[in-house]
């Protein structure tokens, strides 16, 4: 199973926490970049590829909707 992807570059993701808040796994942490905002990485290892992080993101259902 492939790991999702959460973003590629920081403009696709507005911090909102929704894929942290749904991992079943708690495989979501959130991390502070230099300017203080904060952006969610995987641990790949505690990741089960259910990909509910990406269903429930706001950026990528506003861009699938377009």
């Amino acid at each position: 199973m492939e790991i999702p992807v959460l973003y590629r570059i920081k403009e696709e993701c507005c911090g909102c926490t929704a894929c942290y808040a749904i991992c079943p796994k708690s495989a979501i942490y959130m991390e502070q970049d230099e300017e203080g905002f904060e952006y969610p990485h995987i641990k790949e290892d505690i990741c089960i590829c259910c990909h509910m992080c990406v269903q429930v993101c706001p950026i990528k259902r506003i861009a699938n909707d377009r």
